[in-house]
């Protein structure tokens, strides 16, 4: 029994629109149904629990009966953070769930194949992050001057999903304290010293930031339903 947590609850105040980005068409759907979809077809995941904004909730569940997805959805309301919003995911994820996958609904471009491939691991070695090499050059800077350049070979994206055993991403979340400081689920789980495992991930799984993001994400998912 493993779940995933698709996390959709931002405003995407990057975006510069009033429709949150998870919400935006690509092909005529959603950008966040691209993403159920992909986790809909994967055989190592049993139910999807998706975080919403309590704004947007009701509006979605009616979207939602448009399209006919195979595993149990649940919907929860998200936080003031992300990781906010992860625990309130976490709060309704099925209490015999022996992998919990976290993924941005904002990454409708993930493959099946890395999320299982995720999943897989966690549950082998406890904790897994999909990564994806660095390949510019990154330049650490002070002010408005160069002060290093950082060895890209020892770097990697970090990608979602992020996949733990349970009883290690509640650790993880246990501390409410922490939260502010979490940019993903990995940071809070490094805090408790849990080795994470990388898991090779494509340059295709991008997250829709800005607007040029979504012509992007709109070539590959055409090549995926080709």
């Amino acid at each position: 029994m493993n779940t995933a947590i698709i996390v959709a609850a931002g405003s995407g105040s990057r975006f510069n629109s009033d429709i949150p980005k998870q919400f935006h068409q690509i092909l005529g759907r959603p950008v966040i149904v691209h993403t159920i979809e992909r986790f809909d077809q994967c055989h190592s995941v049993d139910e999807i629990v998706l975080v919403l904004s309590e704004d947007q909730i009701e509006n979605f569940r009616t979207e939602l009966a448009r399209f006919h997805f195979s595993k149990n959805i649940k919907i929860a309301a998200g936080g003031p953070t992300r990781a906010h919003s992860v625990a309130n995911g976490l709060a309704n994820a099925d209490p015999e769930a022996e992998v919990v996958a976290v993924h941005d609904g904002a990454r409708p471009v993930v493959t099946v194949e890395e999320i299982e491939r995720t999943i897989n691991k966690a549950a082998e070695t406890g904790a897994a992050c999909l990564v994806a090499p660095v390949t510019d050059t990154i330049k650490q800077v002070d002010g408005d001057h160069i002060v290093g350049t950082l060895d890209r070979r020892s770097l990697r994206r970090a990608l979602t999903p992020q996949a733990f055993r349970l009883e290690i991403l509640r650790q993880a979340f246990a501390d409410e304290q922490s939260f502010d400081d979490a940019t993903d689920e990995c940071f809070l789980v490094e805090q408790l010293g849990v080795e994470i495992a990388t898991v090779p991930g494509s340059s295709r799984n991008i997250k829709i930031t800005f607007p040029d993001d979504l012509l992007l994400a709109e070539l590959f998912l055409k090549e995926v339903y080709r």
